[in-house]
């Protein structure tokens, strides 16, 4: 695949700034996020919202982040350091959730510059990383200001009520997300287990754009969201339009999976240290110009 470029030795890279939860087990969360955005080559700035106490088989705790010092981090680094794409992941509580979107309305991020919301609500083991009454915080502060708003199904459900089990309820739910206020709609199909392929849709309230890849068979797939996210904001950062920087992720996560490896005694991480054995052709020297947003 295509990647993006690396910077030359000693040029400051473009930055991205994942606001999110840390994981301890090192597999989703702002680790998950930091490791993409290393390996494509992107500086990666963080604003931890919550502290998880989790390993490969679960969480098992979680510690919120004062809403005010989350806002501060954000703040701190768009203020001095500027960044060119944002992402949030685990929020916590409607509290945090609140004050990342007055900041990032402050800051223009989601509008100046563009913001992947990955609305977290619990973990794949379905451990809640989300207090129950921060969902409406969600649906009526944090998706009116993503530039592209990216559910799993499960998220789907709990944001918009409705169960997907096929491209017309896909599609029904891409429009309530809209609706809702983010600019594009992604809803993932990863975990429609009984699909052949996994087949993700998004909607700019306009038209509808599909990205398919194969099924990956393993079980490895933690912070696979978080992975396809990050992506999605790099790929931004350089200036690729919406759809491109979905089809640029979609084939990231992928290659991803493919190198997910154990770890523990649950589930395994979805690996992007593949990019470290990649030929400099196909580490993306000579990238085709990006698509202007």
């Amino acid at each position: 695949m295509q990647l993006l470029p690396l910077p030359r030795p000693g040029d400051t890279p473009r930055r991205v700034l994942t606001i999110a939860g840390t994981d301890s087990g090192g597999g989703a969360g702002i680790q998950a996020d930091s490791r993409t955005m290393a390996l494509l080559g992107v500086h990666a700035c963080v604003a931890v919202a919550a502290v998880t106490v989790q390993n490969s088989v679960g969480v098992s705790g979680f510690h919120e982040i004062p809403p005010e010092v989350v806002a501060d981090q954000v703040r701190a680094v768009v203020t001095d350091i500027g960044v060119g794409a944002a992402k949030t992941g685990m929020l916590a509580s409607s509290r945090i959730i609140e004050a990342v979107a007055a900041v990032c309305v402050e800051l223009g991020i989601g509008t100046d510059i563009p913001l992947v919301v990955d609305p977290v609500c619990a973990s794949m083991h379905g451990d809640p990383l989300l207090h129950p009454e921060a969902l409406d915080a969600v649906r009526n502060a944090l998706i009116p200001v993503a530039t592209v708003v990216t559910p799993n199904l499960d998220e789907v459900r709990l944001i918009t009520g409705i169960d997907v089990v096929d491209d017309a309820s896909a599609r029904e739910a891409a429009h309530q997300l809209h609706e809702m206020g983010a600019r594009w709609a992604l809803v993932k199909g990863g975990h429609l287990r009984s699909a052949a392929t996994s087949t993700d849709i998004l909607f700019n309230g306009e038209e509808f754009y599909e990205f398919t890849s194969p099924r990956i068979a393993t079980g490895n797939d933690h912070g696979g969201g978080d992975t396809l996210a990050a992506a999605i904001a790099c790929a931004l950062a350089h200036g690729y339009s919406v759809p491109d920087a979905v089809q640029f992720a979609k084939e990231w996560v992928t290659r991803c999976l493919a190198d997910a490896y154990d770890l523990g005694a649950g589930h395994g991480p979805v690996s992007p240290l593949w990019r470290l054995r990649a030929n400099p052709v196909e580490a993306g020297d000579g990238m085709r110009a990006p698509t202007p947003p």
